[in-house]
Parts: structure tokens; C-alpha cells; sequence
């Protein structure tokens, strides 16, 4: 083996300085380039603004898109220091704007309190642009510098003056996002609303201002929510059917500074009648998905005073017991709580670990639940009820789940009969189709790949389940069969490891009746076996909508606009004969492999979930039980019902 040590030194190893690093590996620092690291940009400088507002020294945040998608966000907080930073050389703005974990809030003595993971906000956001300014509103001077790709292209200079008794500091950043960098530079106005609401509910008090000007009029969005997360409960069961009709709160707080264990809590729940908990805990803002200390002290206080108030009262036999899955079923609760040196844990870094906490919010619930379960019998009695029906529906639905369990090596006989399973053995090789119809399953079953490609049709509609109860949910035959073919199980036993299929691909025709029974499945997947879409497991096919031949030749066309693409490329003298599929059972095994099952050639769709509070909404106005909101669902979309068949 040759020594080729010589040429492999000192010379050779790259030391990125400043914000080079950042622009080199642009996903290290904002998760990713595509339109999630884009919003993520505006996530990092509004968390600045947060940070003022927890403080003390913010009460309006503004962000405004503009028509070539450069972006402003303005807040009236104190603004940015300008003054000369001593260690660093230069004015503390561009210290900000070009060092890496440069800001206030690390120390402590800047913010007690920030929603800031690693302190990189603004320093990225400028690292990542074309170019940048920013204006800083300070002790009656205005100051302002430009950036490009990160550098300075001017000093901090004085460019005005401003009336301190008419008007108030802050600071003003307007950047345009470098498109070599992003694949897509255009910013989504709702998903930009949705995340700044969140943050308006978890702020009490704060305004924030969304502004949009590229299209032909302005949109704008204006959010202020003086209740905070009781608001924000309301505004998550608007659609639901309430047992409390005012949100239960609670608060709390810890102040022991030579621990360093300081903390305020926050506690809103409401009952409604739907079959799901839908419980969001925060820590300084950021959403804890994978929940932590403060889900835990919460989950454990609620089972513990409910169960002690049922049997005191004598409102469940003897020989019943409550668990806390029975007591949390329709149950909205938003946790939020805000502290110092936050220590976050988990795969994505959205597990609060600091274990303090739970003791903190075990105590303001245990102490603020008892209160009002005794203060409201009346309430209390039909939350008692409804624990106590889900309990018995629970126990009654033990049978059927039994019969969904995965197979063994020695259990064959349990996989459903209609499915059509595969050779391989390894789930990450291993797809399988849920097709609608015996028709359609046929085709598929003729025109797969056998070895790794699985086939299970379903017979008609599944059940609803938005407006089903477990145990009848788990009746049902062809939900069964799902189940038992996936091997994982589904609720709270579900175990992603005995999955038998990293590809679960919803394949149904391309018309209303298909798009329909695709939603029913999705919500069926949502609410009992979530991480299938979470982890990226479900997908969906794309059956064409046209077949064109020409002298022998055949095309296959997605939508319209490929159909009206192909034609003009074939030419429409002499006429092309263009079939309109109606359906998967229309297709012969051939052309169903070739057109929407073969990996080299067929289209896909991957199902993310992109907002959960978001797809709570959606999931409970499509498919649950009140009609004026699905009404006027449909009605704002209406423009978008052309591409629903697509």
C-alpha cells in the first residue's frame, strides 16, 4: 500500500470562517433548503422579537412579504445595541449580524427567558440572503447598515432622527432568501399565519401583523389574543362539540435562582365529544412534539385527581378503574411553559428533559383541578361519564384488537385472507397497496412485482372514523385487515418496529368517490396510527387520467394540462384516440404496472405532516359531525375542486 502522507496536511484543511460555514452546509443550521428552511429564516427573526416581548419590551410584531418575495419583520421592541463591542471591534449590530452564537440571550443577563435553541438567528438569516438590511430604532437615532451574502456593504451609519414621545424603538430587518441556495424562494402566507397565530396565543398580549403584497390585493392578518392558550383551546375545539364550556387554567411557578430552577407555568384544558386527545405542550415558544417533563407531570396529576374525585363521589363501581387514556379521550390541552436554560432532548431536539418542571406543573394541576371538580359537580359529572363510556368502550374493543395482532413465524393463519403478501422479509424493501375493489385488486395482484410489492384490497368505504368509537371502529372488517397486515398495532401499542411495509401506498381511483375514500383512509391513519405519517410511511399513488394513441404509440397523461402538453407535441392531425380512465379496474395488469406501480416510471406522492394543530382542524371539518364548517370549507375552496379528481 503507498504512503501518500505527504500530500494530505496542514494545507489541506479547510477552516470556514464567519458565515461561510453557514452558507457551505445551509441544512445544519436551518434543517433543510427546501420551502421548510425558508420559513424557518422568518421563524429565526421573529424569535428575536419573542424574545422582547418575554422580557418586557415588545408589543407589536410585523411581518410583510413583498412582490419579489424579500421579506420584512419589524418590531417595536428596545432594538439591537449599536454601541462599540469591545472584545469583537465593531459596533454590537453587525456582531450580531455576523458571528455565530453572538446575541443576548446566552449569559443570562440579556434575556431570563428565550425561545432561541443555539442563538444563530440573526446571523443566519443574513448568512443565507442576497442581501439584507437593517434598521435599528434606538434612544431617538435611527441606524441602518446593508448587507450582501453575509458582508457588510456599509458601516452602522446615522440616518435620521425620530420623536422617542411620538414614536417607538426597535428593529427593522428586510432581506431577499439567495435562490442558489433555497429551492424555492416563495413564501407560503398560511403556513406563515398559522405559525405566527401559535405564537400570538402563547404570548398573551402581543400583536402580530402578517402582511402579503404580491398578489392583486393585499392580505393581511391581524393576531391578539388578550385570553392567550385559553384562546387558543377555543380556537382548537371551534369546531367540536364542548362538555366544559369555558377552558379550565391553571398556573405556576418556581423561582429558586441558586438551583437555577426558574419556571412559569401555564394550564388551559376543555372536554369535547370527540374520541382523541389533542394535548400541545411548548417550552419558550417552541413546540415540544415529542413532549417531555411538563406532558408528563400533566398527564400524571390529571389521572391521579379525576380517578380520587370518581371514587369519592362514588361515580364509578367498585370494581372499574379509570386509565389515563380513558380520562384524556377528548380532551384539548395546550402546556406552555417558560424558563431558563431550557434542556431539550429527543431524536429532533423537541424533548424538554429538565425534570424540575414536571414537579412544577404536577402541582398546579393537582391543586387547580381538585379545585374546580369540586367547585363544578355538574361538569365534573359529565366529564366522570364520559371517562367512564370510554373505559367500557375500551374494554369491549380488547377482543377485537386481540385479533389484529402480527403474525409470527408460527401464526400464518392470522394475516387477513384477501391479502396478497410478498417474499421479502426486510419492511424497508417491502411496499403494499390498499386498493378499493376486487377489480382494481385483481389488476394489481396480476401486474405486480411479487418479491417485495404486497396487494390488499378493500370492499366499499371504510368507517368514518372521526364519528366512530374504538370498539366499533375495530369491528369493522376492512379496517382489520389493515391492521393486522401492517403487524404494528395502532393507538397507544402501536410499534413501529414490527411494521411490516416502509411503503403504504393509498391507491385509488382517480374521481370524488376515490379522493374520498383516500381522506377516510388518512384519517383513519392520523388518529390511530400516527407515526405511519409522522415516520413517512404513507404515500399516494397517481393513477393517470388519460391514455392517447397514436400510430401505434402510447402516452399517458396525469392532468389536463399534460394531456393538452402531449397533444401538442404529437400533434393532433391525424386525431390521437384519448381514453378517460374512469377507474383502477379500467386498467389491464400492464398498463397498471407501467403507469402508477413500476419505481422507475410511476409518480408518488409523500404524505407529511407538516402542522399537527393544523391537520386536527382540517381531519375534525372534513370528516366530523357539523355541517356548517365543512360547508364553509368547501365554499373558501371552491377553486380548488378542478384539481381534486388529479
Amino acid at each position: 500500500m503507498s504512503n501518500n502522507n505527504t500530500e494530505y496536511n496542514a494545507s489541506q484543511i479547510q477552516v470556514l470562517e464567519g458565515l461561510e460555514a453557514v452558507r457551505r452546509r445551509p441544512g445544519m443550521y436551518i434543517g433543510s433548503t427546501d420551502v421548510r428552511g425558508l420559513h424557518h429564516l422568518v421563524k429565526e427573526l421573529v424569535d428575536n422579537s419573542i424574545d422582547e416581548a418575554l422580557a418586557g419590551y415588545c408589543t407589536h410584531i410585523e411581518i410583510r412579504i413583498h412582490k419579489d418575495n424579500s421579506l420584512t419583520e419589524t418590531d417595536n421592541g428596545r432594538g439591537i445595541p449599536v454601541d462599540y463591542h469591545e472584545k469583537m471591534k465593531k459596533s454590537a449590530l453587525e456582531v450580531a449580524l455576523t458571528v455565530l452564537h453572538a446575541g443576548g440571550k446566552f449569559g443570562g443577563s440579556g434575556y431570563k427567558v428565550s425561545g432561541g435553541l443555539h442563538g444563530v438567528g440573526l446571523s443566519v438569516v443574513n448568512a443565507l440572503s442576497k442581501w439584507l438590511t437593517v434598521e435599528v430604532k434606538r434612544n431617538g437615532i435611527i441606524y441602518k447598515q446593508e448587507y450582501e451574502l453575509g458582508k457588510p456593504k456599509t458601516d452602522v451609519q446615522q440616518v435620521g432622527t425620530y420623536d422617542e414621545s411620538k414614536e417607538s424603538s426597535g428593529t427593522s430587518v428586510t432581506y431577499l432568501a439567495d435562490d442558489e441556495l433555497f429551492d424555492s424562494i416563495v413564501y407560503d402566507f398560511d403556513t406563515m399565519a398559522g405559525r405566527m397565530r401559535e405564537l400570538a396565543f402563547l404570548n398573551r398580549g402581543v400583536t402580530i401583523t402578517v402582511i402579503d403584497e404580491r398578489g392583486e390585493e393585499e392580505k393581511k392578518k391581524v393576531f391578539y389574543y388578550e385570553g392567550g392558550i385559553n384562546s387558543f383551546v377555543q380556537h382548537l375545539n371551534k369546531n367540536k362539540e364542548i362538555i366544559n364550556e369555558e377552558p379550565i387554567y391553571f398556573y405556576g411557578e418556581k423561582n429558586d435562582e441558586e438551583k437555577g430552577e426558574s419556571a412559569t407555568v401555564e394550564v388551559s384544558m376543555q372536554y369535547n365529544t370527540d374520541y382523541y386527545e389533542n394535548i400541545h405542550t411548548f417550552a419558550n415558544n417552541i413546540n415540544t412534539i415529542e413532549g417531555g417533563s411538563h406532558l408528563a407531570g400533566f398527564k400524571a396529576a390529571l389521572t391521579r385527581v379525576v380517578k380520587d374525585y370518581a371514587r369519592k363521589y362514588k361515580l364509578i363501581k367498585e370494581n372499574e378503574d379509570l386509565s389515563g387514556e380513558d380520562i384524556r379521550e377528548g380532551l384539548t390541552a395546550i402546556i406552555s411553559v417558560k424558563l431558563t436554560e431550557p434542556q431539550f432532548e429527543g431524536q429532533t431536539k423537541t424533548k424538554l428533559g429538565n425534570a424540575y418542571i414536571r414537579g412544577i406543573v404536577e402541582n398546579a394541576v393537582s391543586e387547580g383541578l381538585s379545585t374546580y371538580l369540586e367547585e363544578n359537580p355538574k361538569v365534573s359529572k359529565a366529564i366522570i361519564e364520559k371517562c367512564i363510556t370510554a373505559s367500557r368502550a375500551r374494554d369491549a374493543a380488547r377482543k377485537a384488537r386481540d385479533m389484529t395482532r402480527r403474525k409470527t413465524a408460527l401464526d400464518s393463519t392470522s394475516l387477513p385472507g384477501k391479502l396478497a403478501d410478498c417474499s421479502e422479509k426486510d419492511p424497508s424493501k417491502c411496499e403494499i397497496f390498499i386498493v378499493e375493489g376486487d377489480s382494481a385488486g385483481g389488476s394489481a395482484k396480476q401486474g405486480r412485482n411479487p418479491a417485495y410489492q404486497a396487494i390488499l384490497p378493500l370492499r366499499g368505504k371504510i368507517l368514518n372514523v372521526e364519528k366512530t368509537r374504538l370498539d366499533k371502529m375495530l369491528a369493522n372488517n376492512e379496517i382489520r385487515a389493515m391492521i393486522t397486515a401492517f403487524g404494528a398495532g395502532m393507538g397507544a401499542e402501536f410499534d413501529e418496529t414490527k411494521l411490516r411495509y416502509h411503503k403504504i401506498v393509498c391507491m385509488t381511483d382517480a374521481d370524488v368517490d376515490g379522493s374520498h375514500i383516500r381522506i377516510l383512509m388518512l384519517t383513519f391513519f392520523y388518529r390511530y396510527m400516527r407515526p405511519l405519517i409522522e415516520k413517512g410511511y404513507v404515500y399516494i399513488a397517481q393513477p393517470p387520467l388519460y391514455k392517447i394513441a397514436k400510430n401505434k404509440n402510447v402516452w399517458y397523461a396525469y392532468s389536463d394540462e399534460e394531456l393538452d402538453k402531449i397533444l401538442n407535441e404529437i400533434g393532433r392531425d391525424p386525431k390521437p384516440t384519448i381514453s378517460r380512465y374512469k377507474g383502477l379496474g379500467e386498467m389491464n395488469p400492464e398498463q397498471l404496472w407501467e403507469t402508477t406501480m413500476d419505481p422507475d416510471r410511476r409518480i408518488m406522492l409523500k404524505v407529511h405532516l407538516e402542522d399537527a394543530m393544523r391537520a386536527d382542524e382540517i381531519f375534525t371539518v372534513l370528516m366530523g359531525d357539523k355541517v356548517e364548517p365543512r360547508r364553509e370549507f368547501i365554499e373558501q375552496n371552491s377553486k380548488l375542486v378542478v384539481d381534486l379528481d388529479v
